[in-house]
């Protein structure tokens, strides 16, 4: 994820921080410093805070390892202002596989929770209002929000775990596909139900929460049903095999002509030395324009080496690697030489004409998965 700086390296696993969870951090020394007039209070928040992360981080390695042991890696975890993100490979294959990988994180809550009961931790005192709850002491607090972590996480509605729970029990039952429609579907009217709570003023924090239950389970739907139409077509299907590349020493004037003459926006090219094309976007070709007008070098402007997949690969999988390495476009080859070029637009035609057709799909697992 791009603006994190990497802070560890746990069973393998990269943990990153997004720099906003720093102006988190910032943010609570400074508020509880001004509200008590005593700097210890906000460093005493501001731990507080660092702890509930590192619960966040236990919670998202429990995701990690269960994965593991079904053969999935996960790329990285990522702490954000709103929690934490593990990004797996791929879901396991058997909803059995993916009901305990989605289990797991939940899991590791009860046991902390468990943990700090064993050591005489007390519940904090009025644990329904939250002004209590603020004030409670480290300890206390620490449990209280772990039990609260669980029993949000175990909402059956995406993206938290329990969406996935109810798609894997549906989908011993259901193609993979129309389980997580179903279940799409089951979390959005409970996002409404939150939404009627937040307006009608009892809790306003619903609404951002229905925000964010809605949106999270038609994207997930979405990405399923992407998934499941492009379960075993190759990428040769979906390449571009009419395309225009760049020499060495051609200008961003040429650039300019292509783009103006045709559709193509990104446009390969042959770095002297580099057997790997690199690619000159269209933004860069704009800035490359205002920088050094129409008699600049292409390759100046061209830093990014295109990706390489192979065109009998599958469209599916490549489609993750397009939008995990945020790149315009692949470089598509066969027996070593380029063939074509792959672009999210081209995959995205693709599956409106595969729609048109009424061609069946399988309701497949595979691509990344982001789990929280």
């Amino acid at each position: 994820m791009s603006w994190s700086w990497k802070l560890a390296r746990v069973a393998g696993i990269p943990i990153y921080v997004h720099w906003t969870f720093l102006i988190l951090i910032a943010w609570l020394v400074i508020a509880g410093t001004l509200e008590n007039n005593n700097v210890s209070q906000g460093i005493s928040e501001a731990a507080f805070v660092l702890a509930l992360f590192g619960c966040v981080v236990l919670h998202e390695l429990g995701h990690a390892l269960t994965a593991r042991r079904f053969g999935v890696k996960t790329s990285d975890i990522t702490l954000l202002p709103i929690g934490g993100v593990a990004r797996l490979e791929r879901m396991p294959e058997k909803p059995s596989q993916e009901l305990l990988v989605a289990l797991a994180g939940p899991a590791v809550n009860v046991v902390i929770v468990a943990l700090l009961l064993i050591f005489d931790v007390p519940l904090p005192a009025g644990v329904g209002a939250s002004q209590e709850l603020v004030h409670a002491g480290f300890w206390p607090k620490l449990l209280m929000v772990n039990v609260f972590l669980a029993a949000f996480n175990l909402l059956p509605a995406f993206p938290m775990d329990g969406g996935r729970v109810l798609r894997a029990l549906l989908a011993m039952r259901l193609p993979y596909a129309r389980a997580t429609r179903l279940a799409a579907n089951i979390g959005q009217m409970m996002a409404i139900g939150f939404g009627l709570l937040g307006l009608s003023g009892q809790a306003p924090i619903l609404l951002f929460i229905a925000i964010f239950v809605w949106i999270g389970a038609e994207a997930e739907a979405q990405q399923v049903a992407e998934r499941a139409a492009l379960k075993g077509v190759s990428i040769r299907d979906a390449m571009i095999t009419e395309f225009h590349t760049l020499d060495a020493d051609d200008t961003l004037g040429r650039a300019a002509d292509l783009l103006l003459a045709g559709t193509q926006q990104d446009f390969p090219i042959a770095v002297d030395g580099d057997p790997v094309l690199h690619v000159l976007t269209r933004a860069d070709l704009m800035s490359g324009l205002s920088q050094r007008g129409r008699d600049g070098l292409a390759r100046d402007f061209a830093p990014s080496a295109l990706p390489t997949v192979e065109s009998s690969g599958s469209l599916s999988e490549s489609l993750t690697l397009l939008r995990s390495r945020n790149t315009p476009c692949l470089q598509v080859v066969d027996r070593g030489q380029v063939v074509g070029l792959l672009t999210l637009e081209n995959v995205g035609e693709l599956l409106m004409v595969r729609a048109a057709l009424g061609e069946p799909q399988d309701g497949s697992v595979e691509g990344g998965e982001t789990i929280y």
